[in-house]
């Protein structure tokens, strides 16, 4: 009987201890560690187009028609509000200072937004990119798919070729994503804008050689009657010799004639 109370007990105990056993927490040693997101990642720089076209090089031209036009705010959203980023082929001053002045300011205000626009690939390329670029070539640009670019690389020389000229990259002014700015030497002219090969001011002439135009030129004493070389001078001085001889002869025959007379 005391056997059977004891066993009846244990099973009583079993079966109050176990919901207790099975609802109590895991141990802290084995619980896992929450998953940990990657960090997101850095915003690009804001990159400030109208101060880099300001002080990064001889832009100022450049500059002056991107604000009329209001396409350096074109640029500027899409340098810094979208994915893609932008590369901006910047002509220098002298570049358009070497156009003939009707080729720029006949233009309408949408044909001169529409060149300025030609400027840019609505992406950004660095310049290790080019060299694959220009197997895709033609490659639109931010005036539309009708104002397209070549991309030619040649050792590393890289011209951008539109339908008039081809003009090389002179340097990289600026190439940090989302954003590339590359100086070229001329401006890009689209044919569908300037309908027939712009005049290019030609080049001044290079200034004549003084040094070796001095040597030629007639002394002084030649031009103006002056003292004349040595050479000159020797040679009149012997031409006045036979005179003074024949002068001294005559004297010398009179003297000897009004001796002979006295004696």
């Amino acid at each position: 009987m005391s056997l059977t109370c004891v066993l009846v007990m244990s099973s009583i105990l079993t079966l109050w201890i176990s919901p207790i056993v099975a609802q109590s927490p895991p141990s802290p040693h084995f619980a896992l560690s929450p998953s940990l997101s990657p960090a997101p990642a850095p915003a690009p720089a804001f990159v400030n187009l109208t101060y880099l076209f300001s002080f990064a090089g001889p832009f100022h031209t450049f500059l002056t028609y991107l604000t009329q036009t209001d396409v350096l705010t074109t640029f500027q959203n899409q340098a810094n509000n979208t994915d893609e980023g932008i590369t901006i082929f910047a002509p220098s001053d002298s570049a358009f200072s070497d156009l003939e002045k009707p080729s720029l300011t006949n233009l309408t205000k949408d044909q001169l937004r529409s060149l300025l626009l030609y400027h840019s690939f609505p992406k950004y390329y660095s310049l290790s990119d080019f060299k694959n670029l220009s197997s895709h070539s033609p490659v639109s640009t931010s005036a539309g798919g009708q104002y397209a670019l070549n991309v030619t690389d040649t050792n590393g020389l890289i011209q951008v070729v539109s339908d008039w000229n081809d003009p090389k990259i002179v340097s990289s002014v600026y190439s940090t994503e989302p954003v590339a700015v590359y100086e070229i030497n001329s401006v890009l002219l689209p044919k569908a804008i300037v309908t027939t090969q712009p005049a290019l001011t030609p080049a001044p002439a290079p200034a004549p050689d003084r040094s070796s135009t001095s040597d030629l030129a007639p002394t002084q004493g030649n031009e103006s009657g002056g003292a004349p070389t040595s050479s000159e001078s020797g040679s009149n001085g012997s031409s006045h010799r036979p005179i003074v001889g024949t002068f001294t002869y005559f004297l010398s025959a009179a003297v000897f004639g009004a001796i002979v007379l006295m004696f």
